[in-house]
């Protein structure tokens, strides 16, 4: 009955509706064996405000929950994991690789890399969608996918390819860090004092990250 009622309505027909999560190594944690969660149009993408498939599961032995935040598509556009941001053939942040392709006059090869605002409108952000689709399926978009001899030269040479499974561990637990914490070793969080409670990376914007803009990288 769901699934006929959706299909009735126009705006409905575009939310995403995928089976796999596109998501890098890291993002997927050290163990071999995945178990995730699928929520059909559990969420608006963070990007594109389109609802989508939202997977979620433990990012290996030592890992914190983990869950997609934007879109396959607007993942696939910018050839990024959709938990983390990242590119996915350098494993380089988006405002890193823009650079360097824009630096090496190849800006053109990083789709959508000069941040656009997304129409607030219905029929403007539909619209919107619709020509972003058609450039994933004409191949237009996919972020680095063609890029000339120097720009992928300076890329492989900054490429962090191999896994960092650091970036899943559990966040700091605020009440440890206030001296509150009446967990012990059943707590969820890690206990360990923040280095800089200024630290610019503990405050992440995910449209900062797609768009590489105001980035702190």
């Amino acid at each position: 009955m769901a699934t006929s009622c959706i299909k009735k309505d126009d705006n409905k027909q575009k939310w995403e509706d995928t089976e796999f999560p596109l998501v890098c190594e890291t993002c997927l944690g050290d163990s071999p064996y995945v178990r995730m969660t699928k929520l059909p149009h559990g969420k608006p993408c963070a990007v594109c405000a389109v609802p989508f498939t939202v997977f979620a599961w433990q990012a290996g032995t030592r890992g914190r929950l983990k869950k997609v935040e934007i879109c396959r598509s607007c993942a696939t556009s910018k050839n990024v994991c959709q938990v983390c941001i990242y590119d996915l053939q350098y494993g380089l942040p988006v405002q890193v690789r823009d650079k360097v392709l824009a630096e090496c006059g190849d800006a053109g090869g990083a789709p959508g890399s000069t941040e656009l605002a997304i129409p607030q409108s219905d029929p403007n952000r539909a619209w919107y969608n619709a020509s972003r689709d058609r450039a994933i399926e004409a191949g237009r978009a996919g972020g680095t996918g063609m890029v000339n001899e120097e720009a992928d030269r300076k890329l492989r040479a900054m490429a962090r390819m191999e896994p960092r499974y650091e970036r899943n561990l559990p966040k700091i637990c605020s009440f440890y860090a206030r001296g509150e914490c009446n967990r012990g070793t059943t707590c969820p969080f890690r206990h360990v004092m923040p280095r800089d409670r200024d630290d610019p990376l503990a405050k992440q914007n995910t449209k900062d990250r797609f768009y590489g803009s105001h980035h702190p990288v």
